[in-house]
């Protein structure tokens, strides 16, 4: 695979489109056989609140990941992505309802780099909190 965007076809300040991802308790559970993160954090209500927090939390990996899909969509290749880094500013809870949580992310070009690379920035909320901070990946473009 290689990008479906041309270099030359963007600016700094090109928006991305923004995308709502849908988190349930189950995808915490699939996520956690999937990457072995068996924290009771993330699947036990009464641990959870137990050590402060206000209930299940996303894993910080899961929610770097769901983020990143803004960029992987928009470049349409995942191998296009050369470096990308977040911050964990605050927890995405996911109540045990029907409807759990959303992640909502958007993101915009903020640098053109050397060798066909932009820059860009995501913004990524939950519960109208920032969920991540300094959330950034470099992309090769064609």
């Amino acid at each position: 695979m290689t990008a479906k965007i041309s270099y030359s076809d963007v600016e700094v300040g090109t928006e991305l489109p923004a995308q709502t991802f849908p988190v349930t308790r189950a995808n915490l559970v699939q996520y956690a056989g999937a990457s072995g993160d068996f924290n009771p954090i993330h699947w036990n209500e009464k641990f959870a609140k137990e050590v402060g927090l206000p209930d299940v939390i996303a894993h910080g990996m899961f929610t770097m990941a769901e983020a990143i899909r803004v960029v992987t969509d928009w470049i349409g290749d995942p191998g296009a992505v050369v470096e990308y880094g977040v911050r964990f500013t605050k927890p995405v809870v996911v109540p045990n309802d029907d409807q759990g949580a959303l992640i909502e992310v958007g993101g915009k070009v903020a640098a053109k780099l050397d060798d066909n690379t932009v820059r860009v920035d995501l913004t990524a909320t939950s519960a109208g909190q920032k969920v991540l901070g300094m959330s950034r990946a470099v992309v090769r473009l064609a």
